[in-house]
């Protein structure tokens, strides 16, 4: 059999082709150790627990003052400088608890309260980022090997088919120029295998990131993602990106809240003990203190509008993000529905007639009819036409595991 012929047989299997795994990670297993070991998720975690810590002493009463001073000391006439000369001199020590109004407390509460939903929000769209980050980097590598390893086998079937050139060329049935093409492509064919070594290499460092694995390899069959848009358009309500936007509505709603709370009295009582002279007797003072709002036009209802616009601007926000999420759906749809139909034009229309056309260069080179150089154009167009074929399918696993897990719902 010539080197040709080899070098063809070997290419029908050179895009099934699966390099050994270092480390081997399936696609759920990826998924699985990024969930449970990203230090960016676990310093959510810890931010949410931080949350619910503060969120404890939300609406608690401030803690009483303790008050201690001297009254009545004299400065001046007779009993000036002494402690003990007039009866209204004395040592005094007492407490006092400030007890803001009710409605102030509720909405420290529910802030408190909206703080937690706020950092939980943010925790599942951190969750879901990390969850598409490492499929796409589970998938770029998958297919990064893949490529590298189909090239490799490509390439080491032309090895014969370069060798076999210049003695063509030697015995004059080609022109001498084309004594220069195996070099060309060889070069060409090792650049193509540089950038698949750095994509492998980049693909790798990526899912290492957040698998914590450090050396990871892809293996398994790629995943495989139904696109169901009607599904994912009302989903889009339960998406973690609207939810965490829903949270910081109700976090600028209590916040508009205790504004208003502002506008009420708060309270204040002190109780103290005051010692005199033992010839005039000890004394009990208590006390009541309210707060007196009386300049609210200047000084509460400005802070109240400024609240209300945040709680407006929250909600239009939110809107924003929801249109914004919408129209990204929509997009990424139209761009897996083209990417879909180039792959499959690839593996139905593209690789066959690239198959076809090196067997029939073949034939014709055999009869007579086709010189080296065609042979080599031909069997050079397959070799790519098989590497963009894997490409394409590439793309289609990416945008299906973008869309479900960046649209669809947590199951």
């Amino acid at each position: 059999m010539s080197p040709v012929y080899r070098w063809v047989s070997c290419l029908a299997a050179a895009t099934i082709a699966s390099p050994a795994s270092a480390a081997p990670l399936t696609f759920a297993d990826a998924l699985r150790t990024s969930g449970a070991s990203a230090p960016r998720l676990q310093a959510k975690a810890l931010e949410v627990e931080g949350r619910r810590s503060i969120a404890r002493a939300a609406g608690a009463l401030p803690d009483p003052k303790l008050t201690f001073g001297l009254d009545n000391f004299p400065t001046s006439g007779p009993p000036a400088g002494r402690f003990n000369a007039d009866e209204m001199t004395m040592a005094r020590v007492g407490i006092m608890q400030e007890v803001p109004n009710a409605a102030r407390r509720r909405a420290e509460v529910a802030t408190g309260q909206a703080d937690i939903g706020v950092a939980q929000a943010q925790a599942a769209v951190e969750a879901r980022n990390v969850r598409v980050t490492t499929a796409l980097a589970w998938i770029n590598l998958a297919y990064a090997e893949r490529r590298l390893a189909a090239l490799d086998q490509l390439t080491a079937g032309l090895k014969g088919v370069w060798e076999a050139q210049p003695a063509s060329v030697a015995s004059g049935t080609a022109r001498p120029a084309r004594g220069l093409e195996p070099t060309r492509l060889r070069a060409q064919f090792e650049d193509m295998r540089s950038e698949l070594v750095a994509s492998v290499a980049k693909a790798r460092a990526e899912l290492a990131r957040w698998t914590g694995d450090p050396a990871p390899s892809a293996v398994g069959d790629p995943p495989h993602f139904d696109i169901d848009a009607a599904s994912l358009r009302s989903e889009l309500e339960s998406n973690p990106t609207l939810l965490a936007y829903r949270s910081v509505s109700r976090r600028a709603q209590a916040q508009a809240d205790a504004a208003r709370a502002a506008k009420r009295p708060d309270w204040a009582f002190d109780l103290s003990y005051q010692r005199r002279d033992p010839m005039f007797g000890d004394m009990v003072s208590a006390g009541v203190t309210v707060s007196l709002p009386l300049f609210a036009r200047t000084r509460q209802e400005p802070v109240i509008a400024a609240r209300l616009a945040d709680v407006a601007r929250a909600r239009m926000e939110r809107e924003d993000a929801r249109r914004a999420l919408a129209a990204s759906l929509d997009t990424d749809l139209a761009d897996h529905v083209m990417h879909h139909d180039q792959w499959t034009r690839s593996a139905k229309v593209l690789v066959p007639i690239a198959e076809q056309r090196a067997h029939l260069e073949l034939e014709s080179y055999a009869a007579g009819r086709a010189d080296f150089g065609d042979v080599m154009d031909a069997l050079t167009g397959l070799a790519e036409t098989k590497l963009q074929a894997l490409e394409r399918e590439a793309m289609v696993a990416r945008d299906g595991a973008w869309i479900v897990l960046t649209y669809g719902s947590e199951q």
